[in-house]
C-alpha cells in the first residue's frame, strides 16, 4: 500500500453541520488508485468500516477510530499508517476530505451507487483536458462532466502530474453558454464559456487568485499508471561510511538525472559527506518539516530552564484573550509536539495568495482569529494526526513566552548551543549565494518558501554539515555542552503511537523495528529526510532540490536506502 503516498500542493476546507447518515459502499480516487470504502452503521454512527486498493489488490483493510461528529468524519487504517479527515454532505453520499500518510491529498468518496445517464447528454457532458500554468509549472488539468436522468449536472477534476484524481465538483451550473463549478476540496471554481461549436471552454481557474484556464473536448480519458510495487537491492554486507561513497555511485546509477542532492552520514563519530548533480557540498537548502525537530527541541529547552511546562495548556501563551478557555480538556504544549492535538493539518482561513510562496502572508493575526473559532479543546480521541498549524502554533507559542521571534529564539535555544552556523530562517547575504535553487515536480526552477505564523513548521534552511551536527548531538545527548543535553533526551521519550511499528516523542517518530528515530520535509522547491540510529550509532541526512513527485519523496527513499546499507538489510531501489 506503499501506492497510497502521493503528494498534491493544494489545500482542504471543513464544514459544520447537522450530522447525516452514512452506511454502505462508497469509491473513491487516490492518484492512479481506485478505493472502495465500506461502512458498517452503529447506533449513533459509522461502527466498523474497511477500505479495499482495488489496483493493488489490498481488501478489507480495517479502518479503527472511526469518529463521525456532526459533519467531520474521520477514520484511520492502520495497516497502511494512513488517515481520512474530512466532512459529509447533507445528503451522505459524499465524503469529501483528506487522506494523510506522511502528506497530505485531497480524497473524495461518493456512494457507490448505479449512476443512471440522461437520455440526452448535455451540451458539456464529455472529457475535457486543459493546462494550467502556476507556480512555475505547466499541470495538465482534466475535467469529466456527466448528467443524469433527472438531468443533474455532476462532474469531477484530476490534476494529471500531480496524482490527484477524482476531485469531486460542487454547485454545477450550465445556463446558456456559460458554464461554472467549484471544487471545495481545493478551495478553487472554474467559471467560462461554452464555444458555439461545442468543442472548448474557455474561462478562469480561480484559487486565491485567477488563472487562465481553457479545456478542449476529448474523445477519452486519461488514465495515470498505478505505480509499481516497490523493489529492493539485494543485501550486503553493512557497508561502513568509509566504502559508501563507492556503493552509492553504483545503486544510484542514473536514478538522479534531474536535480541535486547533498548526503550527509556520520557513523561511530567518522563523517562523510557527498554532493551528485549542480550543487556543492556546503549548499544550503529549505529543510521543510524537518524544522518541527528544532520546534521540538526549543519547547525541550525551555521545559528544561523552567520556562514553560510539557502540559502547559497553549492558550496561556497567546496574547489574553486570543481564545476562550474550553470546558474540558485543552490542548497542552506536549500535544503540539507529539501532534496528538487533534488540530487539522492546515487552518481554513490559510488563503495563499500564490502557490510559490502559500505561507509569506498567513500571520499571527490569522492564527488566533482562526483560533477563537475552532477553539483549543482537546478531542476525546485525539490520536496522531499530522498538523502543520499545531507546530506552527507551537513555535508561535514559544516565541510569545520568550518574548522574542521565532528566528531569535531558534539562535538562542538551537543553534548557538550547538555551533550550528548555516541553520536559520533568514540568510544572510553570503548564504543566499550559496541556496541551491528549488525546483518543483516538472524539475523547473520555483521560488523559495516564506513563512510567518507557521514558521516552527517548516522554516528552517541548512547545509548538510550543519544537520550531521545536529544529528551527532540527537545520537549522544550525553556528550553536547551544557543544558542541551537534557533537552535531547527529553526529545527522544517516547509518548504516543503513530501506527504500526511507529511512535512518537517530540516530533521524531521512532521506528520500532529499526530502532530509528527520523522525520522528513518538504516545500515547493526542496525535500529532505533525517534519521538517526542510537543503537547503532550512525545518523543520515538527504538534503534534496526538488519537491515530491506523485510517486513519493526520493529523498525518503535514498535516506532509508542509506541505512539500510549501512545496516547490510536489503535497500530500497532508486530507479
Amino acid at each position: 500500500m506503499k501506492g497510497l503516498a502521493y503528494f498534491f500542493l493544494l489545500y482542504t476546507v471543513v464544514a459544520m453541520a447537522q450530522t447525516p447518515k452514512i452506511t454502505g459502499d462508497y469509491a473513491g480516487m487516490l492518484g492512479p488508485l481506485h478505493l472502495k470504502l465500506h461502512l458498517k452503521a452503529g447506533a449513533a454512527g459509522p461502527a466498523e468500516g474497511t477500505l479495499d486498493s482495488v489496483d493493488q489488490g489490498a481488501a478489507g483493510l480495517a479502518c479503527a477510530n472511526l469518529h463521525l461528529d456532526g459533519k467531520e468524519l474521520s477514520f484511520e487504517v492502520p495497516s497502511v499508517r494512513g488517515k481520512w479527515r474530512g466532512t459529509v454532505s447533507d445528503d451522505g453520499a459524499t465524503l469529501s476530505g483528506t487522506w494523510s500518510q506522511g502528506t497530505d491529498i485531497p480524497l473524495v468518496f461518493r456512494r457507490d451507487e448505479p449512476f443512471v445517464a440522461a437520455e440526452k447528454p448535455s451540451r458539456v457532458d464529455g472529457v475535457w483536458l486543459g493546462t494550467l500554468s502556476a507556480g512555475g509549472a505547466n499541470l495538465r488539468v482534466q475535467l469529466q462532466v456527466k448528467s443524469d436522468r433527472a438531468g443533474k449536472l455532476s462532474c469531477a477534476l484530476d490534476s494529471l502530474d500531480q496524482g490527484a484524481m477524482g476531485l469531486a465538483c460542487d454547485d454545477v451550473q450550465l445556463t446558456g453558454g456559460r458554464f461554472s463549478f467549484a471544487v471545495s476540496a481545493v478551495k478553487g471554481a472554474w467559471s467560462g464559456t461554452l464555444a458555439e461549436n461545442g468543442d472548448r471552454l474557455d474561462g478562469t481557474w480561480t484559487q486565491g487568485k485567477g488563472l487562465p484556464l481553457n479545456f478542449t473536448r476529448q474523445q477519452s480519458a486519461i488514465a495515470p499508471k498505478a505505480p509499481p510495487p516497490p523493489k529492493y537491492d539485494d543485501a550486503m554486507a553493512p557497508v561502513p561510511v568509509a566504502g559508501l561513497k563507492t556503493v552509492l555511485h553504483r545503486d544510484l546509477g542514473t536514478a538522479l538525472q534531474d536535480g541535486g542532492v547533498v548526503i550527509g552520514v556520520v557513523q561511530h563519530g567518522a563523517r562523510r559527506i557527498f554532493a551528485y548533480g549542480p550543487v556543492k557540498e556546503d549548499a544550503i537548502f529549505e529543510i521543510g518539516s524537518v524544522s518541527k525537530t528544532f520546534t521540538a527541541l526549543m519547547l525541550a529547552q525551555m521545559v528544561e530552564q523552567g520556562k514553560v511546562k510539557l502540559d502547559e495548556p497553549v492558550r496561556e501563551l497567546l496574547p489574553p484573550g486570543t481564545v476562550a478557555k474550553p470546558e474540558g480538556a485543552e490542548i497542552t504544549l506536549l500535544d503540539l509536539a507529539m501532534q496528538h492535538s487533534g488540530l487539522p493539518r492546515l487552518p481554513d482561513n490559510l488563503n495563499a495568495a500564490s502557490l510559490q510562496d502559500p505561507y509569506v502572508n498567513y500571520h499571527p493575526s490569522d492564527m488566533y482569529q482562526y483560533l477563537a473559532r475552532h477553539g483549543v479543546a482537546k478531542p476525546a480521541d485525539a490520536s496522531f494526526n499530522y498538523s502543520n498549524l499545531g507546530l506552527g502554533l507551537l513555535g508561535q507559542a514559544l516565541a510569545n513566552r520568550a518574548g522574542t521571534t521565532y528566528p531569535e529564539l531558534l539562535r538562542a535555544l538551537v543553534t548557538a548551543p550547538l555551533g550550528l552556523s548555516d541553520t536559520t530562517v533568514k540568510l544572510s547575504p553570503e548564504q543566499e549565494k550559496r541556496l541551491a535553487q528549488g525546483h518543483n515536480a516538472q524539475h523547473q526552477p520555483v521560488h523559495p518558501w516564506n513563512f510567518d505564523a507557521l514558521t516552527g513548521a517548516g522554516a528552517i534552511r541548512s547545509t548538510a554539515s550543519d544537520m550531521l551536527t545536529y544529528l551527532e548531538a540527537q545520537l549522544h545527548p550525553d556528550r553536547a555542552a551544557g543544558a542541551i543535553g537534557s533537552a535531547l533526551a527529553l526529545c527522544h521519550e517516547l509518548r504516543g503511537d503513530v501506527g504500526p511499528n511507529m511512535k512518537i516523542g517530540l516530533a521524531w517518530i521512532f521506528q520500532t523495528d529499526t530502532g530509528s528515530f527520523w522525520h522528513n520535509g518538504a516545500t515547493g522547491g526542496y525535500s529532505s529526510y533525517a534519521l538517526f540510529n542510537p543503537k547503532e550509532d550512525y545518523a543520515v541526512v538527504v538534503l534534496f532540490n526538488t519537491t515530491l513527485d506523485p510517486e513519493g519523496s526520493f529523498a525518503d527513499n535514498l535516506g532509508q536506502h542509506i541505512a539500510q546499507r549501512l545496516s547490510g538489510k536489503p535497500a530500497v531501489a532508486l530507479h
